[in-house]
């Protein structure tokens, strides 16, 4: 069973209605992007208030600083192109459904995903909306080819989501934002998550995977009116 700590926010408090869904993901995760745009339908769906929390969790802590070439990724990842080749078409045809366009033929390379972390992690700071950075960096990646560890790109769509340059200049130069990142996401894989993404809602019940949005719709459910056969207690992130 996965145990996880929380990191403590300064969320207004819930009602019983509403929903408060912890995301775990990653930014070069194609079934985060997948998986976070079905969870918005889900919500929508709902017509409820939500409180959403994002945790940082790097698929590939890794790499090294320059990324990897695309090509050699899929290789190193899944052994041939070939072998991936379904899944990106699968990926591709899934992600229309929600709006997505996904063009992995314009992804160059692999970023580390550090830094943008650790913009999401400012923007959370300074009440920003993290859902919209959280998009706006994976359409940038999975739409526009965009190397999200690029310090200009990162002013840039954070700038676009409210964020001053100034304060995501401070916050990339200060090793302090780095070592809190690399601290939460480390609590996270101690709580037994290995893969992305995940969520945790209303702290009782975690999902795993890009579940389809009916399938989260049902979830929520559970988690609002109560179902005590799929409660999950110890899944607690602080």
């Amino acid at each position: 069973m996965i145990d996880m700590t929380r990191m403590a926010t300064n969320d207004p408090p819930l009602s019983g209605a509403a929903l408060c869904v912890d995301i775990i993901a990653d930014l070069i995760c194609p079934w985060s992007y997948l998986g976070k745009r079905r969870l918005d339908d889900a919500l929508a769906a709902v017509h409820g208030p939500s409180v959403i929390n994002w945790f940082p969790f790097q698929l590939n802590p890794d790499m090294p600083a320059e990324g990897m070439a695309f090509d050699e990724y899929l290789t190193t990842k899944f052994g041939n192109l070939e072998t991936v080749q379904p899944g990106l078409d699968f990926l591709t045809e899934a992600g229309t459904e929600h709006g997505i366009q996904f063009r992995f033929d314009r992804i160059e390379r692999v970023p580390r995903t550090l830094d943008a972390h650790r913009l999401m992690t400012l923007a959370d700071q300074d009440r920003a909306d993290t859902s919209t950075l959280a998009d706006r960096i994976l359409k940038g990646f999975f739409e526009e080819g965009l190397d999200i560890a690029d310090r200009d790109v990162l002013l840039t769509l954070g700038g676009e989501c409210g964020l001053s340059a100034a304060t995501i200049g401070d916050t990339l130069d200060d090793d302090m934002s780095r070592q809190q990142v690399l601290a939460l996401e480390a609590r996270v894989r101690e709580g037994g998550v290995m893969g992305v993404p995940d969520f945790l809602i209303n702290k009782q019940l975690f999902v795993l995977g890009a579940q389809k949005t009916e399938v989260l719709v049902g979830v929520f459910d559970r988690a609002i009116f109560g179902d005590e056969n799929h409660r999950v207690t110890s899944l607690v992130i602080n």
